[in-house]
């Protein structure tokens, strides 16, 4: 780390030559130090993965009382200022993005309809009779706490907690059966979902359940660095607590409050919902924060076990691999755009690629750079931020 101070900063000439010396172009390692063989002499290696060079031996880009080292730093010529050799754009203070570990917070419908199979054939509560097309209740239960469940597979590594949610008759609505996050939770969430089955006829009354589970997370807030997460699976659009009226707004306004806390949630629709693709797709840019202008943010639909069941794999397994920690500082949200952010060497685009949480130390990748991450056998996340996007 670079800290900001009052000394002079020096321009790159790899970012502002033109045409830029060809050694620009190396690709180099720089976890192995700026003084990487694989840059040729007059050259270091930068953040970005790319070999550098603020100054050339015979040049003066260095001004009175600076002289130029054998690795493209301007270093002081003994004028009294002896601070270290800085890069371009301020002081610059690098990052290496870590594995964090997130948590998520189950919200699974209880409604009666997920008593249904995935034709929404009416059973009433009966149990299925044609196990081809299995309740979607149970298959919830399967995909997350079976034995090739992903809770069941990844309860090391994130802190799962589940919470159900229903408008059943002559109770509180909406009705929240709920059990805390914790890590190695599988069996206190087996025992959660597997004995307070959906009750017939029970409502969906999404947006006061996802508020009750955004206060809670702020009342009981994740441990220091782990990402708060919400995913929501569901078959049907939201009900009104007390009536079967829409309130697909309130739903939308509740997942954008959640993210306006730090808290992104993810939607799952189970079977095949009438009149909810727009819906649906409203839920997952408010709950990821996607702006107006942006590509919009993926709204999972499974319309089968198979598909219920790699969604909730893809869903979970995306946060678990593209949220990141930045490890020795914090980063300002509001000014965290100015940053440079590279994955394998290869620069990202802020808002399409990346983002910072609310919390300035939690970076997601985003789209086909969290693809390339997850696909990458040994991946390299670097990210450099000036000292005016940094807090100390």
């Amino acid at each position: 780390m670079a800290a900001c101070g009052g000394h002079k900063s020096f321009d790159s000439l790899c970012a502002d030559q033109v045409p830029p010396p060809a050694a620009c172009n190396t690709a180099c390692d720089p976890s192995s130090g700026t003084g990487d063989a694989t840059c040729p002499s007059g050259f270091h290696c930068a953040a970005a993965g790319k070999c550098d060079t603020l100054c050339t031996p015979t040049g003066n880009e260095c001004g009175n009382g600076y002289s130029c080292t054998t690795d493209g730093f301007c270093q002081s010529a003994g004028d009294g200022d002896d601070a270290p050799p800085v890069d371009a754009n301020c002081p610059t203070v690098q990052f290496t993005a870590k594995p964090v570990t997130p948590s998520i917070q189950l919200l699974i419908d209880r409604s009666g309809s997920m008593l249904d199979d995935f034709a929404d054939k009416d059973r009433g509560g009966a149990p299925p009779t044609d196990t081809s097309d299995p309740e979607k209740y149970q298959t919830v239960q399967d995909a997350l706490i079976g034995t090739q469940g992903v809770v069941t597979q990844l309860q090391d590594k994130v802190y799962f907690g589940g919470t159900l949610f229903s408008g059943d008759q002559n109770v509180t609505c909406p009705a929240l059966k709920s059990v805390g996050r914790a890590l190695n939770n599988q069996t206190t969430l087996s025992t959660l979902i597997s004995t307070n089955r959906p009750q017939p006829k029970a409502s969906t009354p999404t947006p006061d359940s996802i508020n009750a589970v955004t206060a809670d997370f702020m009342t009981n807030p994740p441990p220091a660095g782990s990402p708060p997460v919400i995913v929501l699976a569901t078959d049907g659009l939201p009900n009104q607590c007390g009536s079967n009226n829409s309130t697909t707004t309130q739903s939308v306004n509740a997942a954008k409050n959640a993210f306006a806390h730090g808290i992104k949630l993810f939607i799952l629709g189970v079977g095949t919902i009438q009149n909810a693709t727009q819906h649906f797709q409203d839920m997952a840019n408010a709950g990821q924060g996607v702006q107006p202008g942006q590509p919009n943010a993926k709204a999972y639909m499974a319309t089968d076990p198979t598909t219920l069941a790699a969604a909730f794999d893809e869903i979970i397994r995306g946060v678990v691999s593209c949220d990141l920690k930045l490890d020795g500082g914090s980063v300002d949200p509001g000014t965290a755009q100015s940053g440079t952010v590279t994955l394998n060497g290869m620069p990202l685009t802020y808002g399409t690629d990346w983002t910072v949480d609310n919390d300035g130390v939690t970076l997601h990748l985003l789209g086909t750079a969290c693809d390339t991450l997850k696909s990458s056998t040994n991946p390299m996340v670097n990210a450099t931020f000036s000292c005016g996007a940094i807090i100390f």
